[in-house]
């Protein structure tokens, strides 16, 4: 691959254009974010992602089996990725993609997740990646969640948010969609839930996961088909949201 631009000083404007991509404002206004580093940016590339640039650093390597088609290549000192990226260590290499059309026929024999208010980027990031893992077909984001293309949760998405299609909007609305394709909805809460192990599920259903410290909003527990919790043995007062994300996902698949 041919890198036909070349990028010396973290001042230059377009560097400026792409640092304000890594606020969820600037990503909103722009329609576009950025990842980091080989991985993230191998499965972007290998899912048909929209990578409109590539920024390397001068001793990076590009893999030759990497399809790069119309991708803009601008080699970059080391100062400028360092500006573009979050981590301490930065890989050597940054992509700036499109924001995804939402676009999605639910299925009626589907898995969904819907997120209520969670905020930990490392939570968001590890249950896409679960739902990915466990076969689900798609991610609701309610409000008040921390924003999908935050840096730290597309790392910890492992690429899976470019298998998983992503959804938004007021959850509210969508559990009556759910309902009319005859998607089983489930809470998760302990109060007026049953052990997920009691649960049988016989077709499509969605799992609404909430706030790490709050749980799912009342309002939604309320509007579900039924709810569900996870046995606690020992001591411990809570599960991570995560974790118990991915008990859910695999104890109810396991149990169809």
């Amino acid at each position: 691959m041919n890198a036909m631009n070349r990028i010396t000083s973290p001042k230059n404007g377009r560097v400026k254009e792409w640092k304000k991509l890594k606020s969820r404002k600037g990503r909103e206004k722009a329609g576009a974010f950025i990842i980091e580093g080989p991985h993230l940016i191998e499965e972007a590339l290998n899912h048909h992602a929209e990578v409109t640039d590539l920024i390397i650093e001068e001793s990076f390597r590009v893999p030759h089996e990497w399809h790069t088609g119309n991708v803009t290549t601008w080699l970059a000192t080391d100062a400028v990725i360092k500006e573009l990226t979050d981590t301490e260590t930065p890989q050597g290499i940054v992509a700036i993609v499109q924001l995804q059309k939402e676009k999605h026929e639910l299925n009626p024999e589907g898995t969904y997740i819907l997120v209520d208010g969670i905020q930990d980027p490392g939570n968001l990031g590890t249950i896409i990646r679960t739902a990915d893992s466990s076969g689900a077909d798609g991610v609701i984001l309610g409000q008040g969640s921390v924003d999908v293309y935050n840096s730290k949760v597309l790392r910890s998405t492992q690429g899976s948010i470019f298998h998983m299609p992503i959804l938004k909007g007021d959850l509210n609305d969508w559990i009556p969609k759910l309902k009319e394709k005859n998607i089983k909805v489930y809470g998760t809460a302990l109060e007026g839930g049953i052990p997920y192990t009691d649960e049988k599920p016989d077709g499509g259903y969605a799992l609404i996961l909430g706030n790490e410290a709050n749980g799912v909003h009342p309002d939604l527990l309320a509007q579900t088909d039924r709810n569900l919790y996870v046995p606690i043995y020992g001591k411990a007062e809570s599960l991570n949201v995560a974790v118990a994300a991915g008990i859910l996902l695999y104890g109810l698949k396991l149990s169809q």
